[in-house]
């Protein structure tokens, strides 16, 4: 995907964090569509609504086991009407009701004519042959009518619904056995720096002279999670010819839709992402954010391409993918709704900050037994502490212009994870 508009000059002051979320959401655009397999279909974006082929249900049928009757035949209580035959789902009636006639009928049975009122059997005496009506518990209510769910020729789904469980159930329901999405995104993933290795050569790690590059396997776990297609460009060298090489391999066909870097955007002698992409003729949109961890990230244009330049440090390339980049992806997906509903929490200690910059604090929160929500910080809040991201269930945020925070406090938090709608009980906290 390439996406060109004019470059907005890049901020000579850090930006604060919404303006570079809002910076970032404007700069990426809605993909293409295509049409995709019902069984390939789950968490995929509808771009154009789907109608359906055929009424839900198809005929009127029975909500309850019970008795097909006429309304007429039941006005005076107790009635005693003829059964003329059993009707199962799946069965259709040999006859219409007629004048003191029942239908013994079951659950989703289509109701015969002459029908209009199913009466349960809990309020008869269950006869087989014959049956005692005795109660009359507004009984045409147990018939579901013809297209009451939905009918043929309207829409059952809307576009820009995302297809779950739910929603793919009631496509197959209705014939469906494709659809059309908008396209999954390609994010190019590059990581650099000379310290790096892959986890295959951990023996050099262990010799005490490099370490793993977990970024790369944070980023394309989570641009996974995030619902679009990694495309893992290595790990460059700190230099410019390395990058400039990683770089062109995420513009060359079949392309990508956004180009995600971690490191190298830092102020060091050999952080040269910056000066490459300079020279590569990329328009630089801003590059840095009153925030921590996470302050040096950057937001351009690389020939059309959308680029993102996330730190090195392994917390801040998280916290800033959950802020930046997930809004992105989901943006390109077709999504309305782009960031995770925040919630309201109790901090459970005091807090000391800079006040200059908007803190996310990587804590456990759990639900209390009134219901309120209280969150925990996982330790050392370190941009270095990779398990403080891996115990946490959220990110606290503390607003920009905050020193003390008191125990007790409500902030608000943003939830993590692939099982983010989840916070923890208190039993299961151990609290």
């Amino acid at each position: 995907m390439t996406v060109e508009r004019p470059a907005t000059p890049p901020q000579k002051q850090p930006l604060d964090v919404e303006d570079a979320i809002a910076r970032v959401i404007a700069g990426v655009a809605r993909l293409g569509t295509e049409q995709i397999a019902l069984a390939e279909a789950r968490g995929r974006v509808l771009a154009t609504a789907v109608a359906s082929r055929v009424s839900l249900p198809p005929w009127n049928n029975s909500a309850m086991d019970g008795y097909a009757v006429r309304a007429a035949d039941i006005a005076s209580l107790p009635a005693h009407l003829r059964v003329t035959e059993t009707v199962a789902a799946g069965q259709f009636p040999s006859r219409p009701v007629a004048a003191g006639e029942a239908i013994r009928i079951m659950t989703g049975a289509p109701v015969p004519e002459g029908a209009d009122t199913v009466v349960r059997v809990e309020d008869t005496d269950a006869g087989i042959t014959a049956v005692e009506i005795r109660l009359n518990r507004d009984a045409r209510k147990n018939v579901r009518p013809l297209g009451e769910d939905i009918l043929a020729g309207a829409d059952a789904l809307a576009a820009g619904v995302t297809l779950g469980p739910a929603q793919l159930g009631v496509l197959a329901a209705i014939g469906a056995t494709a659809v059309e999405v908008f396209r999954k995104p390609r994010i190019a993933i590059l990581s650099s720096g000379d310290e790096l290795v892959t986890p295959d050569r951990f023996d050099e790690v262990l010799a005490g002279r490099k370490i793993v590059s977990s970024n790369s396997v944070t980023l394309r776990e989570l641009v996974i999670e995030a619902g679009a297609e990694p495309v893992e460009l290595g790990i460059a060298a700190d230099t410019k010819a390395s990058l400039r090489e990683h770089l062109g391999r995420a513009l060359s066909p079949p392309g990508c839709d956004l180009i995600i870097t971690s490191g190298g955007i830092s102020v060091g002698a050999f952080d040269y992402v910056r000066e490459v992409l300079e020279e590569l003729g990329a328009s630089l949109n801003f590059w840095r954010v009153r925030m921590r961890p996470g302050a040096p990230i950057g937001f351009g244009m690389l020939a059309g391409t959308p680029w993102l330049g996330l730190p090195g440090n392994p917390v801040s390339t998280m916290v800033t993918f959950e802020l930046f980049a997930r809004p992105a992806i989901r943006k390109m997906r077709g999504h309305s709704a782009l960031q995770r509903a925040r919630m309201t929490v109790r901090i459970d200690t005091p807090i000391t900050l800079g006040a200059e910059l908007t803190h996310f604090l990587r804590a456990v929160v759990t639900r209390q037994r009134d219901g309120s929500l209280s969150a925990r910080l996982t330790g050392p809040q370190s941009s270095g502490v990779l398990s403080s991201m891996a115990l946490a269930n959220a990110l606290v945020v503390v607003p920009r212009g905050t020193v003390q925070v008191a125990a007790g406090t409500e902030l608000q938090a943003i939830p993590l994870g692939f099982d983010a709608e989840f916070v923890l009980s208190p039993e299961a906290a151990g609290v």
